[in-house]
């Protein structure tokens, strides 16, 4: 069963991970499909997404294609019996989809039918939820939509960041790929129907969304929002006119009369801001055109000037 051609689809930091996996258990990768290099920094170095960078260290060929739609000759002239997909960024064409013997799988970072797209690990953590997994899904038309065929569930911490939930979420994503892949090629899973009524979209997260607004949430639905932007794309707040991200944060209720947004000092190493129904403690921040520092450098340098002041 190690001897089927797998083509592996993916991008990602967490994608390459997978990729390790496959290489490790001795599957037979002919080929991976990334998104395309991008540039990085100040001088727009070219940097290989993290599975190319895998792939060229073990010498298997690497398409990364603007559009994969335009090149599904130069995919499936690998021939391959089984592709493998995760977090890969772009929809698979009908062709590619239909054409290995085996199908086409996706190792999807949740508890599906919540939360399909591109984030699901981040809405899983702003969603407020308590567990959450890994999903092995059969790949269809249409958007993390197909049957499940293996699944694994993990608690999810009340206080857990999205970059704390990935780590997790990549081991128990490995231990999937291991405990079930020559299960699958050998016919011997049966796929699940997903329930479309249970279905949560966890779509890419937008620019809107990275901004926090502490006069709409209330607390809980506030620090859910921050957890799960953390350490990626990184929470915001707007104060002063300038933005100031939040690194690290817990939260505590507690009625008070304060003005949402409110910085209302310094306490206990975190800064505190009021929000609905409670306090927002920041441990660490950082301002804009400034480093990521600890609430009490912040008050011992600009922060002593900021209190009283109030988050848009």
């Amino acid at each position: 069963m190690k001897q089927t051609r797998i083509i592996f689809f993916g991008t990602t930091e967490f994608a390459s991970g997978i990729l390790q996996t496959l290489i490790d258990e001795g599957y037979n990768v002919v080929a991976v499909v990334s998104q395309p290099d991008k540039p990085v920094g100040r001088k727009h170095t070219i940097q290989m997404t993290p599975t190319h960078a895998l792939a060229d260290q073990y010498q298997i060929p690497v398409i990364q294609p603007d559009l994969l739609k335009e090149h599904v000759d130069d995919v499936l002239r690998y021939e391959p019996e089984l592709i493998l997909t995760c977090a890969y960024g772009q929809f698979v064409p009908v062709r590619i989809l239909e054409y290995p013997r085996f199908g086409c799988i996706n190792v999807h970072p949740s508890l599906l039918p919540k939360y399909r797209g591109g984030a699901p690990i981040h809405h899983a953590v702003m969603g407020g939820e308590t567990e959450t997994g890994v999903s092995l899904i059969q790949m269809t038309k249409a958007m993390d939509a197909g049957d499940i065929y293996a699944r694994v569930t993990t608690p999810l911490g009340k206080d857990e960041t999205m970059a704390e939930l990935n780590e997790r979420l990549l081991v128990l994503s490995k231990q999937l790929v291991k405990e079930n892949l020559e299960d699958y090629i050998a016919g011997k899973l049966m796929g699940e129907p997903q329930d479309d009524s249970k279905v949560i979209l966890g779509l890419n997260i937008t620019k809107e969304e990275e901004k926090v607004q502490f006069a709409v949430e209330d607390v809980q639905t506030l620090y859910n929002h921050i957890r799960g932007l953390i350490d990626w794309p990184m929470p915001y707040g707007v104060v002063d006119g300038k933005r100031m991200k939040f690194c690290k944060v817990r939260m505590r209720k507690e009625d008070h009369q304060v003005k949402p947004g409110e910085i209302l000092g310094f306490k206990n190493h975190a800064m505190e801001v009021a929000s609905i129904g409670g306090i927002i403690e920041v441990y660490e921040l950082q301002p804009e055109g400034k480093s990521r520092m600890t609430a009490d450098a912040y008050a011992n340098g600009a922060g002593r000037n900021m209190i009283g002041k109030v988050f848009e």
